[in-house]
């Protein structure tokens, strides 16, 4: 092991050792939630200090690949997330050389099905949600211990409860790049399924059938991948109102003027249902810095530090009114010392 670590860190010296090091600006990568943050932030402290940030919108999926690739130059600083590492993702960068990882929560997120204002309101509950978006259902009410799959024959949203709108079913929602994407299916998608009593003893029963049946989004032209750009999306909406969008609530917030979100067990997707924790498809957003970088590329602790800072983070911020929902004060605190720190995280 002392050999695999001493190799590693030669490798990563010496990506830093050419002269092509001279790299004067951060760059960050990941999560197009994220994305609106950190590209205020980065305004904010270049505005401060000089030191330009370059933000690119991947998706989460996409930015831990390039985050975990190497160190050096060519290589990201800072990938942002709308969902945690995954431990694959961390053991890649591992292998990579990327050996000293500082995991940082920013705040959270709800994840929102919207459609545009001039649309009739959509109030679902999470079943409604599941039979709506997955690829196969439980024929019938699902009711019973044994599953019996079959396509999803729900074509509008009549189909799933008579007092929904009478139109078809068509959300565009984000790839399977996206943090987005992997939150929507693991909270929203199985937390529906759970309602239906043969997906619950599925669940019971074999757990990793029960998540492929669950997480599986249909293929038959009612769920459009719809790439990483949400603004995108709101403009689809407002041309197209038979549509619905799944994004995070931060561009719901932004976009109030064009688009409204649906209820989802009775609880409106708010800042302040979320913050409670009362709307039941929230999420933690995080970025990730490469400690190996710090203090060879100009200003990435500043600027970590700057994101976590009461200015920006905190509940009177200039974060939350552009849709960010603050950590309570001791986790904000405790990540403060994080960034402050540097501190690496495993898994």
């Amino acid at each position: 092991m002392k050999i695999k670590t001493l190799i590693l860190a030669s490798v990563a010296a010496a990506a830093f050792a050419a002269p092509a090091m001279a790299r004067d600006e951060i760059r960050i990568v990941g999560s197009s939630t994220v994305y609106p943050f950190s590209t205020k932030v980065a305004q904010e402290f270049e505005a401060k200090t000089g030191i330009k940030v370059v933000v690119e919108s991947t998706g989460s999926g996409g930015g831990h690949k390039l985050f975990c690739a190497g160190v050096g130059t060519a290589h990201p600083d800072i990938t942002n997330s709308s969902r945690r590492q995954k431990k694959s993702e961390l053991e890649t960068c591992a292998k990579n050389g990327v050996t000293d990882v500082v995991e940082v929560k920013v705040g959270f997120d709800g994840i929102v099905i919207a459609n545009a204002r001039s649309a009739p309101d959509l109030e679902l509950s999470l079943e409604e949600v599941y039979r709506a978006f997955a690829q196969d259902i439980p024929a019938g009410d699902g009711s019973g211990d044994k599953c019996q799959f079959v396509p999803n024959p729900n074509t509008k949203w009549t189909d799933i409860r008579a007092d929904l709108p009478d139109v078809k079913i068509e959300a565009y929602g984000p790839p399977p790049t996206s943090g987005t994407r992997d939150a929507f299916v693991e909270i929203a998608m199985e937390g529906g399924a759970e309602k239906v009593p043969c997906m619950k003893a599925l669940k019971s029963a074999d757990s990793k059938a029960f998540e492929a049946a669950a997480r599986t989004l249909r293929e038959d032209g009612a769920w459009i991948d719809a790439g990483e750009n949400d603004s995108a999306i709101v403009q689809t909406l407002v041309r197209t109102p038979s549509a619905v969008g799944v994004f995070g609530f931060s561009f719901l917030d932004q976009n109030a003027d064009k688009i409204k979100g649906a209820t989802i067990d009775g609880v409106d997707p708010e800042f302040e249902s979320i913050a409670s924790g009362d709307y039941p498809v929230s999420r933690s957003l995080y970025f990730y810095i490469k400690k190996q970088h710090v203090g060879v590329v100009p200003g990435i602790q500043e600027y970590a530090v700057e994101f976590m800072s009461d200015g920006a983070a905190g509940p009177d911020g200039y974060l939350p009114p552009i849709g960010l929902i603050p950590l309570p004060p001791a986790e904000l605190e405790q990540y403060q010392d994080v960034v402050k720190n540097m501190t690496t995280y495993s898994q």
